[in-house]
């Protein structure tokens, strides 16, 4: 299945989950941030500069694509990108309240615990560092759909019973983690947009590694029949739904685009369709591997463009 599957029949594997724990304590020690000290809130924008990959963007490669001139290009990146830390802001909030329904349930003396309320802090500098760029851009319209909100109310309680909080939470960490991972090596990035995304992506990847083996171990545990096709196909559902609320068709309006134009020339972008399935093209197939893709949730995920 996966290695650390195997690893659980040997010696050195006693306990996995305190040792997982205790390691990412460590780094958490060692390389963490303070957005509000690390990052220059003042700095203006470079000219010239993108502030998100263009070749992510919704509309690149449609006809509204080339009628907008650079200058525009470069101002519909800038509500783009913002626009997904907005998401990324609400789903760091939803994340907070599970992580801290699981600790509630768990040994407060135990390494996993302090780790996961350890993450719960990482993700509060989070959320702050994401508002406050979105309110040095004024993206603070660009949030998800209001039958997204009320969803994630229902995921808030339902999601720390199960095996779906880890993988809806992995899914919208590695979306994230895949456009940033890119954009904060690209030179032609904005300095602030490679920072947000340098910090971002360090202090996911720990978040990452946490949440995957949690899925495993949940997954070996006797979750069959209607409950595990429950969890399948919420999980699916939820991924979708981040997925869709990514790009806020109010982003257009801020190049002249009519907000459901722009939107429709997104969904029907094959160029947007293959970004979305190389942004989930590692956390799909191991969502897969560890049994949480049934063929409801596989038709989900295709129909999101979140699988090929």
């Amino acid at each position: 299945m996966t290695a650390l599957l195997r690893d659980r029949s040997t010696p050195s594997a006693v306990n996995p989950r305190e040792k997982t724990a205790k390691r990412l304590l460590g780094s958490s020690s060692k390389n963490s941030y303070d957005p509000e000290l690390d990052i220059d809130w003042d700095a203006p924008p470079v000219p010239g500069l993108w502030h998100m990959q263009p070749e992510r963007m919704s509309l690149y490669g449609t006809p509204l694509w080339e009628s907008l001139t650079e200058e525009q290009r470069i101002e519909l990146s800038k509500h783009e990108v913002i626009s997904v830390a907005r998401v990324g802001l609400w789903f760091e909030i939803l994340l907070m309240g599970m992580l801290a329904a699981h600790a509630y349930n768990q040994d407060p003396a135990s390494a996993h615990t302090q780790y996961a309320l350890t993450e719960i802090g990482d993700e509060t500098r989070h959320s702050v560092m994401f508002a406050r760029w979105a309110e040095k851009y004024g993206g603070s319209d660009y949030k998800p759909h209001p039958a997204v909100h009320h969803l994630g109310k229902l995921f808030r309680l339902v999601g720390p019973t199960g095996p779906s909080m880890w993988a809806a939470t992995l899914v919208a960490e590695e979306l994230l983690d895949r456009l940033q991972r890119e954009g904060m090596a690209a030179e032609r990035m904005q300095p602030l947009s490679r920072m947000v995304s340098r910090i971002h992506v360090i202090e996911e990847a720990r978040h990452v590694r946490f949440a995957r083996e949690e899925l495993v171990r949940e997954m070996e545990r006797s979750h069959a029949g209607p409950v595990l096709w429950f969890h399948q196909t919420f999980a699916a559902l939820a991924a979708a739904f981040i997925a869709e609320s990514i790009i806020s068709p109010k982003v257009y309006e801020s190049v002249g685009i009519d907000a459901k134009q722009g939107r429709t020339a997104a969904r029907n972008n094959p160029n947007f369709h293959d970004t979305r399935a190389w942004m989930a093209e590692k956390i799909i197939p191991f969502l897969d591997e560890v049994g949480m893709v049934n063929p409801v949730a596989r038709w989900i995920y295709r129909r999101a463009h979140l699988m090929p």
